[in-house]
């Protein structure tokens, strides 16, 4: 190899910084940080707080910008986590994960701890995200997805099972277990009301706190 050759090789890192996310991103993560931390003041400012996006929850981010920013940093750290964490194809996270709503859910809650992690001043919460979240996910991912989708995203399996469960019929049983078991509240029958203690009436010492006069009970 020449050395003109040798100089345009690119090195690359032994290892890639956990992905920051958008700018809408961290703005969210930096209200949720006042919303914790922040004075009276400052929380007032943001308004009610269980408006707040919450990026660990995707639901919760309800602005079209936020939404895709969100998905633009989980599409980063699921290929962040496939490089850096992922040795047997087993443990891949498959590239149809958007189209699984049990792994974008997962998923967001593990990105949202990494970050935290990466945010503390000593290493304890990566030592548990190592430890705990990680492989606990890994575990997951292995039991859902399989080997379902290898080859290309296959058809949800459970997806006839489901139709089943939402059809007309199958709901109206349920409710009718609902409706039988509310009935019971009405028939069971309430204790009797414990009788009231009387009133004690005493004279007291203001000063001492002693009683002196207490009545006999009737």
């Amino acid at each position: 190899m020449t050395s003109d050759a040798a100089r345009q090789i690119q090195p690359d890192s032994m290892t890639r910084p956990f992905p920051e996310g958008g700018s809408m991103l961290r703005l969210a993560y930096r209200e949720l940080t006042i919303a914790a931390n922040g004075d009276a003041e400052q929380v007032k400012a943001l308004g009610p707080l269980n408006m707040l996006p919450r990026p660990w929850d995707p639901p919760t981010c309800r602005r079209p910008e936020l939404r895709e920013q969100l998905w633009e940093w989980l599409e980063e750290v699921v290929n962040w986590l496939n490089r850096e964490y992922v040795w047997d194809v087993a443990g891949m996270i498959p590239t149809c994960w958007p189209s699984h709503p049990h792994l974008v859910h997962e998923i967001a809650v593990l990105a949202d701890q990494r970050r935290r992690a990466g945010l503390a001043l000593n290493s304890d919460a990566m030592e548990e995200w190592h430890r705990y979240a990680l492989p606990a996910f890994t575990d997951r991912l292995r039991n859902r997805a399989k080997d379902h989708c290898e080859d290309g995203h296959q058809t949800w399996p459970g997806r006839s099972r489901y139709a089943r469960q939402m059809s007309d019929q199958s709901a109206h049983t349920r409710e009718q277990v609902y409706a039988a078991d509310v009935l019971t509240t009405a028939t069971v029958r309430k204790p009797e009301p414990a009788a009231a203690e009387r009133a004690r009436l005493a004279a007291v010492d203001l000063g001492t706190g002693e009683i002196l006069d207490e009545p006999e009970p009737r």
